[in-house]
């Protein structure tokens, strides 16, 4: 969750962190509850590897500070889709204005859009949304 308790300069933290461990993080931001990364791989690179990277070393970084009153736990899963050049604008302009953008439209909305526009499944448990059409089978 993110709140006020959350520093300003965190997402400058992962930012920096990113750079240290060589993965280019063009753009973070984030509202509340989720945060929006713009990250370009290296060949050597896998999504699964950059994110446990961010998560775990932010969250220790961040429960690590004085004075912080809640500690911090990123969910297990995450949401990762690739992105074409031509639509780098608009996941840019999309990840710079996440307060406006959840002004008018929360996360859970958000994420059953998402869910229902690329035919996404869930396991039983709702946990995890699987990379398969929804094709009944």
């Amino acid at each position: 969750m993110i709140s006020d308790d959350l520093p300003g300069n965190a997402f400058d933290h992962i930012r920096d962190n990113a750079l240290l461990k060589g993965i280019y993080l063009e753009r973070i931001n984030g509202h509340i509850n989720h945060v929006h990364c713009l990250v370009w791989l290296k060949p050597e690179q896998t999504i699964d590897n950059i994110a446990n990277l961010l998560k775990g070393e932010s969250a220790y970084w961040f429960n690590q500070m004085a004075g912080v009153t809640q500690k911090i736990q990123w969910q297990e899963n995450y949401f990762a889709v690739s992105v074409s050049l031509s639509m780098i604008d608009v996941v840019r302009a999309y990840i710079d204005n996440q307060e406006m953008h959840h002004a008018k439209k929360t996360f859970e909305q958000e994420y059953a859009e998402l869910m229902k526009q690329y035919l996404f499944t869930k396991d039983l448990d709702n946990s995890l949304a699987l990379y398969k059409l929804n094709t009944g089978r």
